[in-house]
């Protein structure tokens, strides 16, 4: 199937798919898998290369993100069960000021996910976030949603960030990387603005399974005092700076020169696993140092129990994006770019968003998207014919394209899950929330793009 058809289809099958979830109740893992085998059945693949097809898509997130997932919970656990989040919680809260919480942590999640990507953040920031909501006494909702926010402008639009720095090299700007960098903060401060509002806007109206009951929430004061002495601000921040700090290392061999035996080892170290693992010994020593050693085999336990729904339902999503890119979903938008270049900024924006809807990864929609584009100093590419033959031009069409890999973050995204689950929402809040929010943060971006571009 190519064409429009190829099209309709998708937007049916995605359409089954939420209407599955939100409205008929169906767990989310039943209605994504049933939604990919019946468009890989619609759209013709052919039906002895589907199980395989099916296979792929779920193996992939084992050998990526599902154990990111478990030992990013591993370290928010004995952060909590420590009270190394409240630690954090209250540090934070005195650097921004109480009255601003969703700032606070939005800031966090901005500065984090430059070197991390957002999943892996979200997992690691969790527990301050929840500290945080407690202390202030504002929706979690709310703050998870700030949270995410934080986390996605800066993992779309801000090199070393896998996605941005592939864009960039594939439009000719691997020698302009700070111009690049300039640009994605620029763009980062409206998208955020937007999405602060957002997220006080949304708490307001979806509770969440974390909400307090205040006939029997205990008192922050007396959830501190269970705890006896909190551990320090340094020995609480180790588990959270260490990995951050190793994907850093491992993000920088893309940028700076060095030799082959220094550039293996920070990739090494800065796989998230491996950066993970790291920030769990440490974590460790925080509960060696609180006294808490006993609690490593019950707070193992509680997550992996708590991790298993979340890594099968993000891997039902990988089914789903596997299976449209193996229908020639991508394929057809490559060859028929011509039909959106008449519309500047915008096309490189829309092809991303087309696809980030589509297959659910921002960083495939990214540099997919820069691929079609091509570089700013190729008389023969997509960007020649949009009259972007500029550095700054084209840095501004590798934000844009950004923009589009934020629209929109719903079920076919790991980030979704992480975020929805994490926070304790439903799928059906999940799309007022995640998505909403990521669609109010693409809308702000490509507009604040399109002006910048009049400008410069």
């Amino acid at each position: 199937m190519t064409g429009i058809p190829l099209i309709i289809t998708f937007i049916g099958a995605t359409t089954l798919m939420i209407v599955a979830i939100s409205k008929w109740k169906i767990h989310p893992f039943i209605s994504i898998i049933g939604a990919s085998l019946l468009l890989a059945i619609v759209v013709g693949l052919p039906v002895e290369t589907i199980p395989e097809t099916i296979g792929k898509g779920f193996a992939s997130i084992f050998s990526s993100i599902a154990l990111v997932i478990i030992f990013g919970m591993l370290i928010g656990l004995i952060l909590e069960k420590t009270g190394a989040a409240i630690r954090l919680a209250d540090d934070v809260l005195k650097f921004v000021g109480p009255k601003h919480p969703q700032l606070a942590i939005m800031i966090i999640g901005w500065i984090i996910s430059i070197p991390v990507f957002c999943d892996s953040g979200f997992v690691i920031v969790n527990p301050i976030r929840k500290s945080l909501a407690r202390k202030t006494h504002v929706s979690p909702v709310s703050m998870a949603v700030a949270l995410s926010a934080g986390l996605f402008a800066s993992h779309v639009f801000i090199p070393p960030t896998p996605g941005p720095i592939a864009a960039a090299g594939m439009v000719g700007l691997e020698n302009n990387l700070l111009l690049v960098i300039g640009i994605g903060t620029l763009i980062s401060i409206p998208a955020l603005t937007s999405a602060y509002y957002f997220s006080k806007y949304i708490g307001k109206r979806v509770k969440s399974s974390e909400e307090i009951n205040e006939s029997c929430a205990e008192e922050y004061e007396k959830v501190i005092s269970s705890f006896g002495k909190l551990p320090g601000s340094f020995l609480s921040l180790l588990p959270i700076v260490v990995p951050i700090l190793l994907m850093g290392l491992g993000s920088i061999t893309a940028i700076i020169p060095m030799s082959a035996g220094l550039e293996t080892a920070f990739c090494f170290l800065g796989k998230p696993v491996i950066a993970l693992i790291a920030g769990f010994l440490f974590a460790i020593i925080l509960l060696i140092r609180s006294g808490r050693l006993a609690l490593l085999y019950d707070i193992t336990q509680e997550t992996l129990k708590t991790a298993g729904p979340i890594v099968f339902i993000t891997a039902a999503g990988s089914v789903l994006g596997t299976v449209i890119a193996e229908a020639g979903f991508v394929q057809y938008i490559q060859q028929n770019a011509a039909v959106f270049s008449s519309v500047g900024l915008f096309f490189p924006f829309l092809i991303a968003a087309i696809l980030k809807s589509a297959q659910g990864s921002s960083t495939v929609a990214i540099t997919t998207t820069a691929g079609i584009i091509g570089m700013y100093n190729d008389a023969g590419s997509m960007m020649t014919a949009l009259g972007m033959t500029t550095p700054v031009s084209a840095a501004l069409v590798v934000v844009a394209i950004g923009a589009g890999a934020m629209t929109v973050s719903h079920a076919n995204d790991s980030y979704f899950w992480v975020v929805t689950n994490f926070s304790g929402l439903t799928p059906q809040d999940g799309y007022k929330t995640q998505t909403m929010m990521s669609l109010v943060m693409g809308v702000s971006s490509v507009i604040a793009v399109f002006i910048l571009g009049l400008v410069l």
